[in-house]
């Protein structure tokens, strides 16, 4: 029976830099991803894979507050923001994947747009903090919170007024057992961009959309766990976790337990605005059944997965 190994990868990977925007940009990276893939089926094994979006979120955003202030278009949500590059990113993963490995492995690869719950009461929205979209003047801001008085913004170091979300923690993937099928059908599936489209209960039995942004790692370990996952694996800028980073005691960590992992977070570590949700998120998938979490860059995938390389987190 194939292990089922959940993969995220950062939207980093798919948008570099702000040279690397274009869509034939975001092609020849998905297409380097693509052969990363192709690589890991080479094991015996059933693939999901999730992706980031913050640089595509950002781009549509701004397309949107253009075409409001030139144009007076109605502005796109948030919400809807994300299930487009969620589109439109699994799109080009979709193609790019069953392009490569179709000849080879006689598989295809499907997306799934999804939806995620979240508590509509979760105590991060009394206090957004997650900045969106681009930078406003003060005179701007004041205009959009006049005409979206839910809307909440900040100065940021005398950059402007930047608009920020709540970041919620997800409770529950809503296409799970649709995943889980395509899977067991020899789908690689793509799902979850972008941490999941965030949605509430609406009290009538179904969900409605709300602003917000779902840590992408903390909703791809969510994911794992539902789908009863082997393993997880979360794709990063370098090869292993290290302790003491940039410090000349630096050291790289291969096969960890959680206790270990553990004790390294709380000694501060692992800053908050990058290694630190990766850390939480394995340890959470560990925590509830998982048997290993891997992190690595997207280029080790299928050597981190025969064991060669990368931060292997285990149960201990």
């Amino acid at each position: 029976m194939k292990e089922l190994v959940v993969v995220a990868i950062g939207g980093n990977s798919i948008i570099k830099d702000n040279n690397s925007q274009s869509i034939t940009a975001q092609e020849n990276a998905v297409q380097e991803i693509a052969l990363h893939v192709s690589d890991m089926l080479g094991g015996n094994y059933n693939i999901v894979l999730t992706h980031g979006n913050g640089p595509q979120v950002g781009l549509n955003l701004r397309r949107s507050e253009i075409a409001h202030d030139v144009e007076g278009l109605p502005l796109t949500p948030l919400a809807n923001c994300v299930a487009d590059t969620q589109g439109g990113i699994g799109y080009l993963v979709q193609q790019a994947i069953t392009n490569t490995i179709e000849k080879h492995h006689n598989r295809r690869a499907i997306t799934v747009v999804t939806r995620v719950v979240v508590d509509k009461n979760d105590a991060n929205f009394a206090s957004p903090a997650k900045p969106v979209g681009a930078f406003f003047t003060q005179k701007q801001a004041d205009s959009l919170k006049q005409d979206n008085p839910d809307w909440h913004f900040v100065e940021d170091s005398g950059r402007g007024y930047r608009r920020v979300v709540a970041s919620p923690e997800p409770k529950h993937i809503i296409e799970t057992p649709a995943i889980r099928t395509l899977t067991e059908q020899g789908y690689i599936v793509i799902a979850a961009g972008g941490g999941g489209i965030p949605v509430v209960d609406n009290g009538n039995g179904g969900y409605q959309s709300i602003d917000a942004v779902i840590d992408k790692d903390l909703s791809t370990a969510l994911l794992a766990e539902e789908l009863n996952a082997d393993i997880l694996i979360i794709t990063t800028g370098v090869e292993k976790v290290c302790i003491n980073f940039g410090k000349p005691e630096q050291k790289a960590l291969g096969e960890t337990l959680t206790t270990d992992m553990r004790r390294y977070m709380e000694e501060g570590h692992f800053p908050a605005g990058s290694m630190l949700p990766k850390i939480e998120a394995s340890l959470a998938f560990i925590a509830n059944g998982g048997k290993r979490v891997i992190i690595t860059t997207p280029e080790k995938l299928s050597e981190a997965l025969s064991g060669k390389t990368g931060t292997h987190i285990i149960h201990g």
